[in-house]
């Protein structure tokens, strides 16, 4: 029985030994607890983004220029959460980190005036399409180093969802809670 382990101490856990820093970058990465949930990706694009939605519409009414800027930032500051957080935890697209669902929302939801309908229709939306991975999405995932992969995939999937929500609204401004 050589080289077997026969200690009946516990193992060190790897989250508690990391360094203080690497942990509250990685709760922040997380939002706190909701990168351990199950389906924390689409769990976090409800939890965060539509608050964060209604903030920006009906919150501040967030011009065209605000929220562009919020967008630019959210999406940057996600590729250097997912760069950092990814190499941390030794994975590509850690289902524990979650940036990447909310900024793919925040861009499904852009300059859209407050409803509950768009809220949920673009999370449904968002969620389908970073799921099925459409063109060029999954070249963009696959071939983009780090935190860009992970985010551009995401922000592929807003700007479907975002393109499906404007032909809604043109055609049928009421389904949306709009009119």
């Amino acid at each position: 029985m050589t080289g077997m382990r026969t200690s009946s101490a516990p193992s060190r856990d790897p989250a508690s030994s990391r360094p203080a820093l690497h942990r509250a970058l990685l709760a922040i990465g997380s939002f706190g607890p909701i990168g351990h949930l199950p389906a924390s990706g689409t769990v976090a694009a409800a939890a965060v983004g539509i608050p964060a939605y209604w903030v920006l519409a009906e919150g501040i009414h967030a011009t065209p220029i605000l929220w562009a800027a919020v967008i630019v930032v959210f999406c940057g500051l996600s590729v250097a959460v997912h760069d950092v957080g990814d190499r941390m935890l030794g994975e590509k697209d850690s289902r524990v980190l979650v940036w990447d669902e909310v900024a793919g929302y925040l861009i499904a939801v852009a300059f859209l005036p407050w409803s509950w309908q768009l809220a949920v229709g673009a999370w449904v939306l968002e969620r389908v399409f970073d799921i099925l991975k459409v063109p060029p999405a999954n070249w963009v995932e696959k071939r983009c180093p780090g935190g860009w992969g992970v985010v551009g995939d995401d922000v592929i999937a807003g700007i479907y969802a975002r393109v499906i929500i404007a032909m809604v609204l043109a055609i049928r401004p009421g389904a949306a809670g709009l009119a």
